[in-house]
């Protein structure tokens, strides 16, 4: 059943909210897309606080323009659907290329970041980057390692102590 116009500027307005606040957005053109497919992708994306929806690439395109983006939609083939991220500028990337690699009907075909439209290249590219998480964690890694090692040598040299002291101990106690 058509839509009618006041439903449209509400699906509208609802994507342009949603775009005004992501860090990032992915594309990807489906075609055969099952009701499995989309709950096991819903799940995944929900564990990294990404969005996914499919719209009209007109509503898209009305919704991104409101949103102060410039995204053509007519250059996309078939349904697409947008995966938007929140809290990093990886994780809608990530997510819909991970969907790739297992759904052959799935194709990314561009994508925002830093309110700048990117081609599909580029969405791969983003993809493959860690997520702030793990760069945090690398980092917090790489400031402990000198602590860690320092203790690791003063432990050892203790060790030693204790060592000599127990040799010396058992060899006046014989």
């Amino acid at each position: 059943m058509p839509k009618t116009r006041e439903q449209k500027k509400e699906i509208v307005a609802r994507l342009a909210e949603k775009m005004s606040r992501m860090k990032s957005a992915a594309f990807s053109s489906i075609s055969g897309y099952t009701m499995e497919q989309a709950n096991a992708l819903r799940g995944k994306a929900a564990e990294k606080n990404v969005d996914i929806f499919i719209a009209k690439k007109t509503l898209l395109g009305h919704a991104a323009k409101q949103a102060g983006f410039t995204v053509n939609t007519e250059d996309f083939d078939g349904s697409i659907l947008t995966a938007v991220a929140y809290n990093d500028e990886v994780s809608a990337a990530k997510t819909l290329k991970e969907f790739t690699k297992v759904n052959e009907n799935f194709k990314l075909v561009g994508g925002i970041l830093e309110g700048k439209v990117i081609s599909a290249e580029m969405v791969n590219q983003l993809a493959m980057l860690p997520t702030k998480e793990e760069l945090l964690g690398r980092m917090v890694g790489s400031l402990n390692a000198p602590i860690s090692g320092f203790v690791h040598v003063l432990s050892g040299n203790l060790r030693g102590l204790v060592t000599a002291l127990t040799a010396i101990k058992d060899q006046k106690t014989t």
